[in-house]
């Protein structure tokens, strides 16, 4: 994540299923610093809040752990605080029909989730709200989250909603702007289906 600029220092997580738990980033390390034997496990079962490791879980496991339980095709989150998809998450901005690829996502705009603070449950009732028939969304005064079917697509996912933040942002200092229509989006998330950008078919 940091390498490709949605990161900086030790904000941001990273969570994937592996043989039915949770593996996910602890809290507080530097990715640069961060080794395979630090990364904490958690259970997927709800309720149960226990972890295996020598750290504790990132304070973002809440919403990881829901994501993940929420939609039997996701398979791994990506939780960026990158620049502009956090700014425009401040103006409580959702990312409209700007571009088709928004559609990626699984509808007509990625949605920005209301505010709650970071590490409670609340806040991931707000991310699961915001993600109905969604793989991403803004989190309000945050940043960004997505999920994917696996560790690469979540990345490129994360990139891609950084990228349609970034050219939104842009495109909202001109003077006008056109924005898809719903049966045009309509016709992109059919067509996505089978098109291989396909972040919620596990493969």
């Amino acid at each position: 994540m940091n390498q490709t600029g949605l990161n900086q220092g030790t904000s941001g997580n990273i969570s994937a299923i592996h043989e039915n738990t949770m593996l996910i980033t602890p809290s507080g390390v530097p990715y640069d610093d961060m080794q395979p034997d630090q990364i904490a496990r958690m259970s997927l079962v709800a309720g149960d809040d226990s972890w295996e490791g020598p750290l504790r879980p990132s304070s973002e496991w809440h919403f990881h752990k829901s994501i993940l339980m929420s939609n039997p095709f996701f398979g791994a989150v990506v939780h960026t605080h990158s620049t502009f998809a956090t700014i425009l998450s401040i103006a409580r901005k959702p990312i409209p029909s700007c571009h088709y690829m928004v559609a990626a996502f699984g509808g007509n705009n990625v949605r920005c989730a209301g505010y709650a603070t970071f590490g409670t449950e609340e806040l991931s009732q707000q991310i699961l709200k915001a993600m109905e028939g969604r793989s991403a969304c803004l989190m309000a005064n945050h940043g960004m989250v997505v999920a994917g079917s696996n560790l690469e697509k979540a990345m490129w996912a994360a990139v891609e909603l950084e990228t349609l933040a970034k050219q939104y942002y842009h495109a909202c200092q001109q003077d006008s702007i056109v924005l898809l229509p719903d049966s045009e989006m309509e016709i992109i998330v059919e067509k996505f289906k089978t098109y291989g950008l396909k972040f919620s078919e596990k493969s």
